[in-house]
């Protein structure tokens, strides 16, 4: 089966979490489609996944491949103007955490 593989030290991975108001699931959608669409072709990009939990409250964790490509990412215009149209428009709460990851290791099963 073998071990898991370390990789990719230095990886910088946002955690996001939020509320979103009621009746804004459409236009947030396309605004949030649009925001991943282009952190996923951004320079030093690595990996996005959102989940929800059961009380409502969103999570995403977006991951770059080090500091500077997570930096421009944050700084890009587009998403600085998504940021605002979600203080304004779509959330009644966030938080953002970041953190540099020391290690990271994957496993997955071997087919068969």
């Amino acid at each position: 089966m073998g071990d898991p593989v370390e990789f990719c030290v230095g990886q910088v991975v946002t955690v996001f979490r939020s509320r979103r108001r009621q009746g804004k699931d459409a236009a947030y959608g396309e605004m949030s489609r649009d925001m991943e669409d282009a952190a996923r072709v951004s320079t030093g990009f690595v990996d996005y996944a959102e989940f929800t939990a059961a009380d409502g409250e969103r999570v995403a964790v977006v991951t770059f491949a080090n500091l500077e490509a997570h930096a421009a990412w944050r700084d890009d215009v587009r998403h600085r103007a998504a940021q605002r149209m979600g203080r304004e428009q779509f959330y009644d709460d966030y938080s953002v955490q970041v953190g540099e990851c020391h290690s990271v290791s994957r496993w997955e099963r071997p087919p068969g």
